[in-house]
């Protein structure tokens, strides 16, 4: 059963959703020059993508970035190609420094993120808060596929937040699951096919599993975490808001199964 048939089912406003996220896309083009599109390839970002031309973006007016970890799933990677064969748009790849990672991994071990909650963020900050920085550096904003349905911890998520030195737009804050996949199916845009394996949320290969009905969307993501720890840092407040305040409580580590082994 893909995605599709087992998700698509917008809302009785989905209209009036659509419409607004349009008329967002297009004023942050205009209020938050240059803008960019920071994106996971994630089924949100996949929408975004699409109305990014739907708004009347191209190159010319904003453009794509994704933070290629090193340990991202192949069919994640394959949709790099697949948007820039499709769309108007050159994606840029951001990677970490390959010196830092690997001394990472020699003095921690390749499942070091299993180890404790500070070992996982620093795998997160090496392999995407630093290519974050470096993707951001002179945008003036970035477009994010930040849901308010997603987790409790993205329950207050607004349009737009405005940071220090840029905004941050998120046009699918009211958006829920079964708005994203009707948009997907009648665009035909296309889609991680982990997505039909109950991979709602698709991140590094090691951190992300698959969800069983009745699991919330983010529960496949560090699932050996407690809930208030699901964050890597790309979507924490400057102050901290929703970082753990108490240390996550983990699983022993013989019972944690890795989805798949990447190479770092």
């Amino acid at each position: 059963m893909s995605a599709i048939s087992l998700y698509a089912r917008p809302s009785p406003d989905f209209a009036q959703k659509l419409a607004h996220s349009l008329a967002l896309i297009k004023t942050a083009a205009l209020d938050y020059s240059p803008l960019a599109q920071a994106s996971s390839l994630g089924c949100e970002d996949m929408v975004i993508t699409h109305l990014m031309i739907e708004a009347g973006l191209d190159n010319a007016s904003a453009s794509i970035f994704v933070l290629d970890t090193g340990m991202l799933h192949l069919e994640t990677l394959a949709l790099v190609g697949r948007i820039e064969e499709r769309y108007p748009f050159k994606v840029d790849v951001y990677h970490p420094d390959a010196d830092t990672a690997s001394a990472f991994v020699e003095e921690n071990g390749s499942q070091a993120m299993y180890k404790s909650l500070d070992l996982r963020k620093q795998c997160c900050h090496i392999r995407k808060m630093e290519p974050l920085a470096r993707a951001l550096d002179g945008k003036k904003g970035w477009l994010t596929g930040l849901r308010r349905e997603q987790s409790a911890a993205r329950a207050e998520v607004h349009d737009i937040e405005l940071q220090a030195e840029r905004a941050k737009v998120n046009p699918l804050v009211e958006w829920t699951q079964g708005d994203i996949w009707h948009y997907i199916s009648v665009n035909a845009i296309p889609y991680n096919p982990l997505h039909d394996q109950f991979f709602p949320s698709i991140g590094c290969a090691p951190c992300t599993r698959a969800v069983t009905l009745g699991e919330d969307f983010r529960s496949g993501r560090w699932w050996w975490e407690n809930e208030s720890a699901k964050e890597c840092g790309l979507h924490v407040a400057a102050d901290g808001t929703h970082e753990a305040q108490e240390p996550a409580a983990f699983e022993p580590l013989s019972s944690i199964i890795p989805i798949r082994e990447i190479q770092a």
